[in-house]
């Protein structure tokens, strides 16, 4: 049926400020912008912000159905692998991402490390680390 994700899209309340946050922290490079969503290149994938009042028209759903009962978007967590999650961490952090929890070996085989965007989403940079073996 489907036989990979091709494309991540946020739906965020305030797109200037994330655009920014994508842009100038993360240092993506921004492929489309309008007044209503902006894309950037990654490799082998789309990645996009769409401004949560265009989203609702665009799905067709009330601007209601993307809240939460605190009146917060839903916020989603995103993995994107890297050879070396410590070096993409200290850069990161020099350009001002605050992280949540710097890199650390998960017991499911990853060095992973967590920050957020300005509206919350998480995202996890990790590299696979050997497993310790199972008794």
């Amino acid at each position: 049926m489907f036989s990979r994700i091709s494309a991540v899209v946020l739906f965020l309340r305030d797109l200037e400020t994330c655009s920014a946050f994508y842009r100038d922290k993360i240092g993506l490079e921004v492929v489309f912008r309008d007044a209503e969503s902006t894309a950037f290149k990654l490799d082998g994938q789309d990645f996009a912000l769409v401004a949560i009042n265009n989203a609702a028209g665009m799905v067709k759903v009330d601007i209601a159905e993307f809240m939460s009962a605190d009146g917060k978007a839903h916020p989603v967590m995103l993995c994107a692998d890297t050879d070396n999650a410590d070096a993409v961490y200290e850069a990161l952090r020099a350009n001002g991402v605050a992280f949540t929890q710097p890199p650390v070996d998960q017991h499911w085989g990853y060095r992973a490390a967590y920050f957020r965007d300005p509206e919350g989403n998480f995202w996890e940079i990790r590299q696979p680390i050997p497993r310790p073996a199972q008794p």
